[in-house]
């Protein structure tokens, strides 16, 4: 028995479709990183110089009413916090990250509808009864054979 499971589980973990959602998802946590280290290393810092030297890390409201200088020290000294500035942070990666998401989604599905735009070659033809060749459906005659093609065949009365 445990052979059979094993056996399943390994053609589960196998098929293309597992393993592509395991790099998505190893890809996706690595963009992650990125896009967060960007926001806190490189977008929050100049804003926070704008809104005149705020560490963003450091916004946060103390709930028992004690006064720290940093969210560290309030963290040290076990006190409860309202931490606003990573939250701030953390939704701007998220901002960041559902625009790239959608971004990239937009453009796949531009690339689907090519896809399903371009025409089936064969739509507008029909086979010549006596020759089997590929004709246009309104031919009255084969232009291989030079076979009268039959009203009922060219959807003609």
């Amino acid at each position: 028995m445990k052979s059979t499971v094993w056996k399943e589980f390994k053609e589960f973990a196998m098929k293309g479709n597992m393993i592509d959602l395991a790099i998505g998802v190893i890809v996706g946590g690595a963009f992650g990183k990125v896009v967060t280290s960007i926001v806190n290393d490189l977008v929050m810092p100049p804003i926070g110089l704008l809104l005149g030297r705020v560490k963003f890390q450091d916004l946060f409201i103390s709930l028992d009413g004690r006064s720290f200088a940093t969210l560290e020290d309030a963290k040290k000294a076990s006190a409860p916090t309202l931490n606003y500035g990573l939250f701030i942070s953390t939704m701007l990666d998220f901002l960041i990250i559902s625009f790239v998401i959608f971004i990239a989604v937009k453009q796949l599905n531009r690339l689907r509808k090519k896809e399903e735009a371009k025409p089936d070659p064969k739509a507008g033809l029909q086979e010549c009864p006596e020759c089997l060749s590929e004709i246009p459906k309104k031919a009255i005659r084969c232009k291989y054979c030079t076979a009268i093609v039959k009203a009922q065949a060219n959807g003609q009365a």
